[in-house]
Parts: structure tokens; sequence; C-alpha cells
């Protein structure tokens, strides 16, 4: 509510001072790589944010000229007629037209665009413009600006275009490309009308092969078939019956086509066309038709001079890392027409030229600027072609001196990100985001120079006291300039301060420090004299995130004061943050700073204060005055740093103030060097500058708009007379300048900076003379660091000194801390302090060390014994581990990730859960019967059911409905039903149902005569009868199904328990056979499938706690109930005593046996009677007993027979049961295949019927817009034709008012001398010449035969009457003429002449709407014939309809010896004649005795042909044996026995002879490859030895070598002290040693030879073993 107050007040302050300061821009710099073009010959002209401007390629000086309303939007010029067009980018666009160079406003044209224009066009000649709005409307626009008419527009839905230009030829045609098509606009005229008709152009598919493209809606003809019927539209088929219906497409109709990138007009109205896939295409305007430019063959000598020009330029493109391109199938961006042929460029970066011979061309390379180039524009005059490239540079080429391309303007490529002063303020710098360097001349904007840094540039600042220049980068470093020469700077010095991003620089006003703000709230504080060479003296650490940072410096004290906004999390006001830096903080740095290089608090004098509100910029001045720019709200707050205005309730300061402005979006403040103005800027682009003392705006500019991100930067100079503001994405800088200002803040901005200069003069010239003094740095490839992605730099770490970084969006990688030189500061200052500390504690860090491995040695002793105690009194790995913490981490980590797993896990099952559910719910639960499948026992015979779902209550109440009627028509005729039941009780009945399902249980009374099924209704209920009679034939198999399923189940049972006795039978024989068991599959019994089986888990289950409790608990439970169960006394004696039984049964018998008497041990002859006779019971009961085993034995093995012989019969007549159930399913089968067949002709024929009913409705739809268009075109006929009879009265007024006029001269002039009026008369017919602009009479134009428009004529009438004055001078007057009657008749011949030029005109305009209207009426013939097929074809239709309804597809079964036709065609029966059945059977029992007759003389006949042939084929068969044996015996005589041979005749079995010698073979080759494998292990070891030998010598002979070179200098040294010092026989005595030392070297070297050629040979021989058992190989 106060801003809201207090808004109307700075609106009047704003008033009062506007009148007495305001800005002015005084230059704009910038790029924009589109929308460029030339305004005359000398001048070329581009938008750049905000502004238009214009560049004198002569003088190269730029002016702008601005949109008052903000970002310019789209934008085109007319060189020829010196105008420009642009859009603003508000709501509701208006195009403004100006001329130039006067730049004056001529008109505003305002459409119905909402957002945007994305285009606009000027037509060559007449004042035509054409625009092309975006989203919504995607409008085309034709005005007449010069009347601010808007002339005709057409709605483009969805259609984006890339490019559009009139014909200069023809101001009538128009071009419009987007990305995939291109289009020529017809602008048709009727006199004061105007109409704009669209002519799509086909283009060719990325082959570039031309076709015929198809009319899908409209088909040439339609394929019918006899059966299927007639083959109808793909639209038809595809239920369209709307508009999409005529333009529907099917996928495989679709086809790629090329892609257009650029386009040209030629002199013959034909549009050139470059695609992206590298054609080139020529189109005609007035047919629309396409050819494709082919490339004409070059000559050898050329060819192979063009082959190695594309491999050197490939060449140069890879080593500069771009992906190399053909240069015979350029992708062109860019194109310009002139008279000698088509100028063309792309990304390659070359000008090519097209020299256009019909359909072929020749290339030719005219320049290559190594750039990609996006424009190609000729001057008007066509001497000058200009080239504009993607990375911010223009050039210019002269096509008439053929040379290379001169550089225009080298501008950035990228957005500008900040900008400053240099000292002295006759220049300025700028930077980009990409790094790019400029330096400016502040007069007039005129670039100096460029230096590419090749990295990601985040701030930049000047210095005050040197000619330096600062950039940080977003890698954390800051690059130094020397810019003390303004046409040539360079890099004199690079710091690494920080991995992070610098994010601003800020020097102070006596340029003795420099501050560097990075993010985690460092800001490092610098020496900005390069002569201390930018040393970096310390550093603060701010908690929170540093929003803004200003500079406030006292000379009086002197001291810089750094004021710094923090946003604090958890804090809803702002904090601002204070502290210090004095002059001592560079004289003795050490003692403000810590080891780490972190300033002391007290140092700095470090303050915080919390202010209300929420800031996002800050500023202060001297007397303590805070201003902040609000994040809330578009307010700024004013506050006092006094005790005064603290709150009660906290230590917050309360705003004092609060200013309310109009800006829009966040924003920030940039307070003047003399704090006498105050700047606010914000995203809506407009800059504020206020008076700090009163806060009334000064003045305001609209240099930015909000469409281009608002302003980015802003900076004042020292002497307050320039502001540079840069944009943030639209790419313009803006230098703005006092247009007025009152004189006392003038006069006071300059005392200001007189005293500051007169401060910065005592150092200036030291430190720049410093500065050219030092080497320039030279960037190191290997060490260059590319810019990492933002994200990245805020979610990096701070790495160790050895961390390698990858740069993904760079092509280099780079180990940046490594060294010193690529270790940030801090880390060197870390690094330091570590070796300082590792050289003061050494003793105490090795003493650690010592009772750290003592201690090692100690828990490995305790891991070994660990190692061999019982498992159960192991301890586990980690309980060795003595960090505690590290050792929590790693298990807290460890239940991290399985909770982690646990969760993934849970998720992953219960996704399959739900899969599960929903297949079982599809597949199972909803089916009503199961599919299951009854398989054979010894068969592999197996039958599946039907599965079957339950049907729907709306399935039955259909049914019931169709069945409820079927009876109501069946009752009302009576007769025909009795005759429906003769027929399906008849056995002919089956024919003409067409299926056998009445046989399986089907009820086909119910169903319709195949012969009445005209209607669709009985169609539709045929097809539900149909389904009901198939699912009652599955639901009877069912039944039976369920009937065999079970019996299975019980013969399985029967089995089952047979095959319990064969068990005990087989137990009682001992005999171990393997006994059948039958068992249901899981086919036959699916539900198996739903249940998952304990067996079936392999992985172990796991178990919590409890569980596994109550499972050791219940497994106890069970051990001691067995133990229970089996300690039994009762049981126990029972089993001791008799065995465990109380009888024995008949089935023990076998397991019976009779004890032996005791005596049998003694010997026969000592045995008594009584034992004899008890041995002679022994044996009979022996005997008895083992007759009683057999018999019984027999018994058991003839029962198991007939069991095994009663399963063998069970389940073999199940088999057959199974079988015949197949049959019948296969029969079944059949039954439901003919029925289905039915339903899918009834279905083929309700769908056909739809689809002509679909064409139909289409047809009607598109005959109802003929309709509309026909009665459009003929009203616009009718309504043409009455303006032609109209204009024709104007025409011939217009003529008869010519004649009269040229009548009444004789009248007029009647007393004139006839002497005088003949001569009159001459000069009367005499006409000037017809005067023409300056481009119709340039030859280079090849437009210079363009048509005129009618606005031309008019104009070409106003030279014409200019061109009359000289003519009307009383120079050309006869002599003895009263000048009254020369004035007379001078009047009396230009009413002539504009008689005459008016007759012209109107007959013109006569001509162009009689065209108009013939056009008009063979557009209404032309409808008038596509309404004709239009009724053609629906009555083809309706004839379609009734035939389909006529003739039915009846389906038949035919009896075994019918055969159906392949000839659909009826044959014809009007000369038949009707004979008796029984005339015809005896005529073929006639026929068939005769055949029979016929056939068995045949056969006699047959078999005696076949004895002869008999007979000779075995006589040729004994002749060949003859052969055969006679060469076989000279064979044998000639015969050489040889060993082999004789072993063949001699040898009984001489085939198991030779396997035997194989196999001895085998034998003797595997133990050769095992010894020549055991043989290799040897060599390779020998090998591995030798080498390992060969290493050792090579080391020795390395160590001999540098001892023989020592060995050499103290050799010459003691030859020198032995021939000063005469010792003759030591040095014999070191001879003879060195002597011994040589003799051992040379022996090694023996043995190392030999051992080389040792190890050779064993190479030899083991390729040889190798090739020997492994010929293969």
């Amino acid at each position: 509510m106060e801003a809201a107050a207090e808004e109307p007040c700075a609106g009047a302050r704003r008033c009062s001072s506007a009148e007495e300061a305001a800005l002015e821009v005084s230059w704009v710099q910038g790029f924009s790589n589109k929308n460029f073009g030339f305004i005359n010959n000398q001048t070329v002209c581009y938008s750049c944010g905000n502004y238009i401007l214009f560049l004198d390629i002569e003088t190269k000086k730029t002016t702008a000229l601005q949109c008052q309303t903000g970002q310019v939007g789209a934008f085109t010029e007319n060189g020829n007629s010196h105008v420009l067009a642009f859009s603003d980018r508000r709501l509701n666009p208006i195009i403004y037209i100006y001329t130039f160079p006067e730049l004056t406003k001529l008109t505003e044209l305002k459409g119905n665009a909402q957002l945007d224009y994305t285009l606009l066009a000027l037509s060559f000649t007449g004042p035509y413009l054409a625009s092309f709005s975006s989203i919504p409307e995607f409008i085309l626009s034709i005005w007449n600006w010069q009347e601010n008419i808007l002339l005709c527009s057409k709605s483009q839905p969805g259609v984006t275009a890339t490019s559009m230009s009139f014909n200069p030829m023809n101001w009538q045609q128009l071009c419009l490309v987007d990305e995939s098509s291109v289009t020529v606009w017809h602008i048709e005229r009727n006199n004061d009308e105007h109409h704009l008709k669209q002519n799509p152009v086909e283009l060719p598919d990325a082959q570039g092969s031309v076709s015929h493209h198809t009319d899908l809606f409209f088909p040439i003809s339609y394929d019918e078939d006899p059966y299927y019927g007639p083959l109808l539209p793909v639209s038809a088929i595809a239920g369209l019956a709307g508009d999409e219906a005529e333009t529907f497409m099917p996928r495989n109709y679709i086809k790629p086509l090329l892609h257009p990138t650029a386009h040209c007009w030629s002199a013959t109205s034909e549009v050139y066309v470059g695609c992206k896939e590298g054609y080139v295409l020529a189109i005609d305007a007035e047919t629309c038709s396409v050819s494709v430019l082919q490339q004409e063959p070059l000559p050898d000598h050329l060819r192979k001079i063009s082959d190695v020009v594309s491999y050197v330029h490939k060449e140069v493109q890879r080593k500069k890392g771009d992906k190399p391109m053909d240069l015979q199938k350029p992708v062109l961006f860019a194109m310009a027409f002139c008279n000698e042929g088509l100028y063309t460029a792309g990304s390659e970066g070359i000008l090519f030229f097209y020299q256009i011979k019909g359909l072929q061309y020749e290339m030719k390379i005219y320049a290559d600027i190594l750039q990609p180039i996006s424009s190609l524009i000729f001057s008007p005059d066509y001497t000058v072609l200009l080239l504009v490239t993607d990375q911010g540079t223009l050039y210019t080429y002269t096509p008439a001196h053929s040379g290379e391309a001169v550089k225009l303007l080298d501008t950035c490529r990228s957005c500008f990100l900040a900008a400053d002063f240099l000292p002295g303020y006759k220049y300025c710098v700028s930077v980009t985001i990409s790094g790019e360097v400029q330096v400016w001349l502040l007069k007039d904007g005129t670039g100096l120079s460029k230096l590419n840094l090749n990295v990601q540039a985040t701030a930049m600042a000047c210095c005050p006291s040197s000619n330096s220049v600062a950039v940080g980068t977003k890698r954390g470093q800051i690059y130094f300039l020397d810019v003390t020469e303004a046409e040539a700077p360079r890099v004199v010095h690079r710091i690494f301060v920080s991995e992070f991003p610098v994010l601003s620089l800020h020097y102070d006003q006596s340029g003795q420090f420099l501050i560097a703000r990075a993010m985690q709230g460092h800001i490092f504080i610098l020496d900005a004299r390069p002569s201390k060479l930018f040393e970096v003296l310390g550093y603060v650490e701010l908690a929170g995130e540093v929003l803004d940072l200003s500079i406030l410096s006292d000379f009086n004290s002197d001291l810089v004061e750094v004021v710094v906004l923090l946003n604090v999390a958890g804090v809803q006001w702002a904090r601002l943050g204070t502290f210090c830096l004095s002059s001592a903080l560079a004289t003795d740095n050490e003692k403000y700073v810590n080891a780490h290089g972190m300033f002391n608090a007290s140092a700095i004098k470090m303050k915080q204060y919390d202010l209300e509100y929420s800031l996002s910029s800050a500023v202060r001045l001297k007397d303590n005055t805070v201003y902040g720019y609000c994040t809330c709200a578009p307010f700024i707050c004013k506050y006092r740093l006094s005790e005064e205005n603290i709150s009660e309730d906290s230590s917050v300061f309360l705003s004092e103030k609060r200013i309310p402005g109009n800006q829009l979006g966040s924003g920030f403040l940039c307070l003047s060097p003399s704090s006498r103005w105050l700047a606010s800027a914000a995203k809506d682009g407009v800059l504020l500058i206020y008076d700090t003392f009163t806060m009334d705006i000064l003045a305001q500019e609209h240099c930015h708009s909000h469409q281009g991100g608002g302003i980015r930067s802003v900076v004042f100079s020292l002497d307050g007379k320039f502001i540079l503001v840069n944009g943030k994405n639209d790419g313009a800088l803006v230098c703005l300048k006092w247009k007025k200002l009152k004189e006392t803040e003038f006069k006071e901005a300059a005392a200001y900076w007189k005293s500051l200069l007169a401060t910065l003069n005592k150092s200036t010239s030291n430190e720049n003379a410093f500065l050219k003094s030092i080497a320039e740095w030279q960037f190191d490839p290997e060490s260059k660091l590319e810019s990492l992605p933002e994200e990245k730099v805020k979610e990096a770490p701070l790495k160790s000194s050895n961390v390698e970084l990858t740069e993904e969006d760079g092509n280099i990688t780079t180990l940046y801390s490594s060294g010193t030189i690529d270790m940030t500061w801090i880390g060197q200052k870390i690094k330091k302090v570590m070796k300082e500390e590792t050289q003061r504690f050494g003793n105490q860090k090795k003493e650690l060390e010592m009772e750290v491995e003592k201690l090692r040695e100690t828990i490995q002793k305790m891991i070994l014994e660990n190692e061999q105690v019982p498992d159960t009194e192991k301890l586990e790995p980690q309980e060795f581990s003595l960090d505690i913490e590290e050792q929590e981490k790693a298990q807290a980590e460890a239940e991290q990730k399985v909770i982690m797993m646990r969760k993934e896990i849970e998720m992953e099952n219960l996704a399959n859960c739900y899969v599960q559910d929903v297949i079982k719910h599809e597949c199972w639960d909803a089916m009503y019967v199961k599919g299951r499948t009854v398989k054979g026992f010894h068969m592999a015979h197996e039958v599946k059911n039907y599965p079957l779902k339950k049907r729907s209550k709306e399935e039955l109440e259909t049914l019931e409905k169709v069945l409820r009627l079927k009876k109501v028509e069946t009752a009302d005729v009576k007769e025909e039903g009795e005759k429906a039941e003769v027929m399906a009780d008849d056995s002919a009945s089956c024919c003409l149902i067409g299926s056998l399902s009445s046989q399986y249980g089907g009820d086909t009374s119910i169903l319709y005569s195949q012969w009445d099924l005209h209607t669709r209704e009985q169609k539709v209920n045929q097809i539900v009868l149909l389904k009901d009679i198939i699912y009652n034939l599955k639901t009877a198999f069912n039944k039976e199904f369920d009937k065999v399923a079970r019996q299975k189940e019980q013969d399985i049972a029967r089995v089952k328990e047979r095959n319990l006795r064969i068990h005990e039978i087989l137990a009682q024989l001992e005999l171990q056979v393997e006994v059948w068991e039958p068992a249901l599959t899981d086919d036959e019994m699916p539900e198996r499938a739903l249940t998952v089986q304990d067996s079936e888990i392999k992985a172990e289950k796991y178990l919590t706690q409890e569980e596994r409790q109550k499972a050791e608990m219940l497994a106890r439970l069970e051990i001691e109930r067995q133990l229970a169960a089996t300690d039994n006394e009762r049981l126990r004696a029972l089993d001791d005593m008799m065995g465990g039984v109380l009888e024995v049964k008949k089935e023990d018998i076998l397991k019976m046996d009779i004890p032996p008497p005791a005596f049998i041990s003694k010997p026969e002859h000592g045995w008594t009677d009584e034992e004899k006779k008890k041995f002679r019971d022994y044996e009979k009961k022996v005997k008895e007993l083992n007759e009683e085993k057999e018999n019984y034995r027999m018994s058991l093995e003839d029962e198991l027979e007939k069991l095994e012989a009663s399963i063998q019969e069970t389940t073999q007549n199940f088999d057959e049961t199974v079988r015949k159930l197949s049959e019948k399913k296969v029969k079944l089968e059949m039954v439901i295949y003919q029925e289905e067949l039915k339903i899918v002709n009834l279905v083929y024929a309700l769908m056909l019927d739809e689809e002509l009913g679909t064409r139909e409705t289409g047809l009607h739809n598109f005959l109802m817009k003929k309709e509309k268009e026909k009665v459009k075109t003929a009203r616009t006929i009718q309504m043409t034709k009455s303006k032609i009879e109209a204009y024709i009265d104007i025409y011939e007024n217009a003529v008869v008012q010519e004649k009269n006029v040229e009548s009444s001269f004789a009248r007029e002039f009647a007393d004139v001398p006839a002497n005088l009026l003949e001569e009159l008369l001459q000069l009367y017919r005499q006409r000037p010449k017809t005067p023409v602009k300056e481009t119709v009479l340039d030859t280079a134009n090849p437009y210079r035969k363009c048509l005129g428009s009618a606005e031309d004529n008019k104009d070409a009438l106003t030279l014409l009457m200019k061109a009359m004055d000289e003519l009307d001078s009383p120079e050309h007057m006869p002599n003895g003429l009263d000048l009254s009657i020369w004035e007379n008749f001078c009047l009396a011949r230009r009413n002539k002449m504009e008689s005459e030029e008016m007759v012209k005109w109107k007959s013109q305009t006569l001509a162009e709407m009689q065209a108009f209207l013939r056009r008009r009426v063979d557009d209404s013939d032309i409808i008038d014939s596509e309404i004709e097929d239009i009724f053609k074809e629906l009555t083809w239709l309706q004839e379609e309809k009734m035939k389909l309804q006529l003739n039915l597809t009846i389906q038949f079964l035919l009896k075994q010896g019918q055969v159906e036709l392949e000839n659909t065609e009826i044959p014809e029966y009007s000369d038949a004649v009707l004979i008796n059945k029984s005339v015809i059977e005896e005529l073929n029992r006639n026929i068939m005795a005769q055949g029979e007759k016929k056939i068995a003389s045949m056969v006699e006949y047959k078999d005696f042909s076949k004895g002869i042939f008999q007979l000779e084929w075995e006589h040729r068969k004994m002749s060949m044996q003859i052969e055969d044996l006679q060469q076989k015996a000279r064979d044998i005589v000639s015969l050489i026995i040889s060993k082999d041979r004789q072993l063949l005749l001699n040898v009984p079995n001489y085939d198991s002879n030779v396997a035997h010698h194989i196999s001895v073979m085998e034998q003797t080759l595997g133990i050769m490859d095992e010894l020549h494998k055991k043989n290799v292990k040897n060599r390779q070891k020998k090998v591995k030895q030798l080498e390992k030998c060969i290493s050792l010598k090579e080391q020795e002979n390395y160590e001999l070598s540098l001892e023989l070179k020592e060995m050499l200098v103290s050799t010459s040294e003691r030859r020198h002290i032995f021939e000063a010092a005469d010792t003759q026989h030591i040095s014999e005595k070191a001879a003879r040693q060195r002597y011994r030392e040589i003799l051992k070297q040379k022996h090694l070297r023996g043995l190392i030879k030999e051992e080389k050629e040792e190890f050779e040979i064993l190479q030899a021989q083991v390729g040889r073993l190798r090739s020997r058992l492994f010929p293969i190989l």
C-alpha cells in the first residue's frame, strides 16, 4: 500500500527532473547472425537488441536506430528504395517503416498478430511488404505500406517459415520456405482487390529423385476384385470422412523428402533452392515444377585438382577438430544470384560459384574464409557481395576483381558479459561469455582489436591505476591483460585462485586492490599493481552465499571498504557484511593472514548488519546510507546504519524509506564513482538513474528489453560522462552519455574526477611502464583448461591435488593439480603448510610410524591365530579393525546399501507381482473354462480343450434379443419356417447351410438363410447367432473333454493301486525292476504354474531372527516326538521275540529258513543214528520248504504278469479314447472354421459396406466444399464482370476525354498563324525520354528488366512531369509566338500527356482485371469438372452398394467327387436341353463298361511289351557282365601283389587289424603330444630363465658401461697422476685387473650368444613339432 501511495510522487519527481537531465545513445555494438542487408550501395544494416545498426563499408562507422518499444523482431530492407522495415516483440506487435539515411518513420502497420512476426520481406519494386506471424495465427499478409493498407492475408496453421522473399522480376510472386516444404504464392490483383493463391511445390525424395504425386483421395482408377469387391481409397478404409480424409497418407506412403535450407530468385523467375542433403533445385514459379540440377563431369586434369583440394580441405578440417565435409556436394545455407551465375556458401566456409547451363552446373571455388557462412547479400549495384558468418564476422567480396574476401567487421560470436573503461577514457573494453576480449574506441565505438582467450569468461574489470584488464573464468582463473597498446592487447599473467568460478571482479578507485568474488563464500584480495605481479594477498570466507559486492574508497583515511550482501539460509531478511582494506595489507601481508592465506577478522574489521526485507543488490554511501534493491517487490529501500534504526524486537535495521520503481523482474544497483548517481537496472531492460540525495529519477533509457533477458551489467566512467550497459541475451553493448545535465552536478563529477586523477597519476605511468616490460604469457596447450558446465562446478567438491579432471565440452584432458602451476592458490598454501608441518614433526612422525608398524605386526599375528582356531571360536574380520569410527562408518554404509538394495528388490518384486496379477486376471481368473490338455499314456496324442470366457451380460442380452427377433420373424412366415425345417432335416441341407455344425450339436435352425442376408441388421444378427453356435460347440466338446480328463485321473488311481501290489511282489521276489508310475503333467494341471514349490527355489531362504528361533524350536520338538515314538517297550519286545509280528504270513514264506542241526558241524562218520535220522528229517523239511517257496514264487510271477497286463490294457483303452477325442477335435475344428469363415465373410461385407458409406460421406463433404467454392467463385466472377463493365465505361470515357483533349487543341489555338500552328503541333506531339530509376539502368543488376507495379507507373508519371520542365522552358518556344500562348500550349501539352498516361494506366488495370476474370473462369471450369467427377463416383458408389446387398457370398459344402471350378463365370444355359437322369446314368454305365474293356486290352498289351523289354534288358545285362568279367580277369593277371594286399588276402580279419593299428598310432600320437607339451614347458621355462638372465646381463652391462665411463674418467686422471708421479707398477697391476674384467665380459657375451642360438633352435624345434602334430593349424 505504501508503494502504491508513493508512486505518484515518484512520477512527479521524474517529470520535474527530466527537464534538467537526460541520456542519449552514443553508440551501439553487437552482432546478430540473421537479418542482414544493404540499405544502399555503401551501407550494411542489421538488427541487434533494441537497435538497427548501420555500418558504412568504406569508413566502417556505425550508426544506430532505436526501437522505442523493445527488442527488434523481424527485419528487412530494400536497398533500391532505401527503406527498411522491422517489427517489435511486444504483445500485438507493430511493423515500422523507416527511410534511410534520414531515419524518419514513414508509417506503422498494425496487423492481427498477437505475439510476434517471424519474417518480413519488401518487394523489389513497389511499396509492398509481406509479413509472416508466428504462433498462434501463422498468417501470411501482404501490405501496401505507403497507403498503410492490408491488401490480403491467409492463414497457414502449423507452418514455421524460415525464409521468405518476393520475386524481383514480378512482385506478384512470393516464395515461402520452411524446414520441409517450399510454397510459391501468387498475388492476384483485381483493380483494388488482392487475393493470395497457394501453390505448394512437390519436393524430390531424399535421394533426389522427382516422383509424381499420388492423389490418394481421388485415385486414377478403382481396382475391382470379383470376390473381394472394389478397392477403395485409403482414407475410406481408415474410416475418415472429414477434412482429414483429403490429406490422410499412410506411413508406408510417406517418403523422406529434401529439406530446403536457402533459396533465391533468378532473372527468369525461377527459384533456386539449396537442400540439407546437398542438392540444388530449380523451381518454375509458374508451373511449380521441380528440376534437380546436376554437376557437370569434370575433365580428368580438373578432377584430379578438385580431389586434391577436397583432400587438403578435409585434412584442415580434421586437424581443427571439425567434421570433414564433402566439397563435391556441399550443404548450402546461403545463395545469391547475379548475371554471371549463382553464388552459394554453407558450413564449409567456402564461397562457391555455380555456372548454370540448363539442368547442369559447373562449380568453382572463389574464396575460403574457414568459418561457416550463414548469409550472402549483394549490394544494390551488385558490385559487392557481403558474407555473414556464424562467428560474428562480416566479409566483403568483389566479384569483378575475383580476389580474396576482405574482413569488414569482426565482432563477438556470443553475448556480452561485461564492459569497463580504461584509464584515460579514450577506450573501453568488453568481454563475451566465450572469452573474446574487444577494445573499442569510446568516441564512436570503433572496434580496435580483439583477443580470444578460448575460455568461458564469468567476470571482467579494468584497473584504474594501470592499463590492465582482469578477466575471471568459470574454472576459477583470472587472466591479466596488457592494454597499453589498444590495437594489440596481450595476456601477461594468469592466476588460479579457486576451483570454482570467479563470479565478479572489482577494483577500488585507487587501483590498489582487486577483489574477486567466488563461490562458497570466498572473496580473494589481490594486489592490483602489475609491479607486484598481481599478488594474491589473502582471502575472506563468509558464511552464506554472496549475492552482491560493492566497494567504497576513502582517500582521506586510506581505507577501502568492501560491502558484501549475503544470502543466509533460513533467514528471511538480508545480511550485509563489511570489511576494510588498508595499504598495510600489501606492504606487510604476513601480519594479517594466517598460514592458509585467510585474513584475520580483526585485521580487516569485519562487521555484519541484518537489514529488513530480502535484497538482491545493495550499495553503501560514505554517510552510512545503504540502498538495496528488493527481491519481493519493485522498490528500493533506504537504510541508515545507526542505532536508532534498529528494531526493538531484534537487531535488524529497518528501512528508513522505500522508493517505488516501475521496473519489472529482479534487478541490481550500481553507484557512480562520485556517489552522486545511483543506477537501477532490471530484467525489463530499462535503466533508471537516481539522485542519491533526493532519490529523484534524473533520467531513464530503454536500452534493452525483457525479451533479451534485460540488463546484465552497468558501469559508470570515473568522470561520469559515459555509461556502458550490456544486455543479457540480446548481444548488444550500449554506450550512453549525458544529453543534458545540471551544471552543478556536472561540475561536481568533474571535480571528483580531477581529484581522483591527481591521485592516480602518481602511479599510473610507473605501473604502465612495468606492465609493458612483462613478457607475454604463453598459452600451454597441454595445461589449457576449458570451462566445466556450471552444474558440474556447483556439485564438484574440493578435490585433492592429485585428482584428474576431464572436460567433456572440450577435447583437452588436464591434470590440473599435478604441479604448482596448475594448483590453486589455496592449494599451494595448504601444500606449503603441510610441508612445513612435515619438516617440523618429522621425528614424531617416524616414531608413530614405527609404533603403527609394530601394532600391524601384532594384529597380523592375531589374525593368523584366529584362522587356526575352530569356527565356533573365530572372530569376524572386522573385529580386528582398530579404527572404530571407520568401522562404524563402513557398517552404516553397508547397511544403507542393504536397505537401498532391499527397497529396489521390493519394488521390483512389487512390479513383478503386479504384472503377475494382471496376467493371471486376464488369462486365468477371467476364464470361465480354464485351458488344459489331456495326453495319452503311451501315444504322442494330446488334446486341448477350448478356454472360454464367461459371456457378459450385454452379450447374453444381445443374443436373447436376436433370438426373440428371429422367433418373431419365423412365426410371421410359417411356410418358410416349415421349408427351413425340411431343409435342415434333409441330408443336402448341410451343403446349403455351409457347415456341419448340426452334426456336432449346433442348432442351425435358428440361423438366417444364406440367401436372405441382404440388410446390415440381418448380417449383424447372423454373426451373433454364429458366435453362439461356436460357443455351444466348444462347450459341448469341453464336457466330453472333462469326462476324458476325469477318466484319466481314475485310471491313474487304479494304476497306482496296482503298482502298490507290484512293489510288494517285487520286494518279495527281491527283483530290482523300475515300475512305471503315471502322473499328470503341468499341461494337464495348469494350476500348478500358479503355485511355487519350495523345491523350485534354489536360493537359500532368508529368515529373520524370530523366524530362525521358531524354526529351531519346531525342529527340536519334532526330534523329541520321534524319539518318544521309537521308545516303545512292547514293540521292542515283539520285535526281539517274533520279528515284529504275531503270526507268520504266507508272504513271509520266502523269508523262512530251517536252521540246520547243531551236529552238522561234526564229521559225518561221527554222527549217531538219531542224528542221522534228524538230518534226514531236516533234508525232507528243506525240500518241502523249497518246493513251497518255488510254488509261491511262481504264483507271484503270474500275479505280476496279470497286473502288468491289466495296467497295459487300461492305458491302451485310455489311449484309444484320447485318439477318438483327438479325431473328434479335428473334425470340430473344421466345423468351427467353417462357421468362422462365415463370420469373416459377413464381417468383410459389413466392413466393405461401411467403407462405401464412409467414402460416400467423404465425397458429400468434399462436394459441399466444392459447391461453396463454386458459389464463391461464381460470386467473384459476377462481381468481377460487373466491375469490368463499370471500368470499361471509365476507360472509354478516359479514351474519349483524351481524344477530346487532342481535338480541342486546334480550336484553342485557331488564331495562331498556320506556320506557327504547324510547329506547335509538332511540339505538341513531342515527348521527352522516359526517365527510369538508377537501378533499372544498372547493367550489373540481373533484375533490371523487372515488371513495375501500378504505384511505379504513378511514380513514372511524376518523373515524366518533372522531365517536361525542360521542354516547357521558353528556349523551345517558336520565334514570334506570344509567351502567354506558349504557357497555354505547355499547359495543354501537359494535360494531353496526363490523359495519355491515364489511358495507358487504365488499360493496364483493365487487362489485369480481365486476366483475373479468365483465371477465375478457369477455376470455375475446374471446379465444375471436379463436381461432375464427384457425382459420377457417387453414382458408382450407389451401384456398388446395391451390388453388395444383392450379390451375396454363399458358402457351400461340396461332396467328394465335386470339383470347385477356378473360373467363377456362370455358364450360359439358354440353349440347354433337359434329359432324364436314367438316360445319362445308362450312358455312363455303357461308357464305363467300354472303358474297362479298353483298359483290359491296354493292360494285356502293356504286359506283353513289358516282357519283350525285359528280355532285351537281360540280354544287354549279360553281355555287359561278360565284358566286366573279362576285364577283371585281365586286371587280376596284371595285378602287382604288394605287402598290404598280401595282408588283405591272408589276414582273416583285416578291418580289426587296421583298427588295432590305428589305435596304436593314436596312443603313440597321444604320448608324443604329452611329451611335446612337456618339452615345450621345459623350453618355456628355459626361455624365461634365459630372458631373466639376459635382463640381468643387460642390467649388469648397463652398470658396467656406467662404471666404464667413470673408469675412463678415473683412468685419464690417473694417467695424468702416473705421468706426474711415475707409478708404473701400479698401473700395470690395474691394467691386468682391467684385462681380466674384459676377458670376463667377453666370456659373458659368448654365453649370451650361445644361449640365444639355443633359444632359436628351441623355437624352430617347437615350430616343427607343432606343424607335425597339428598340420591343420
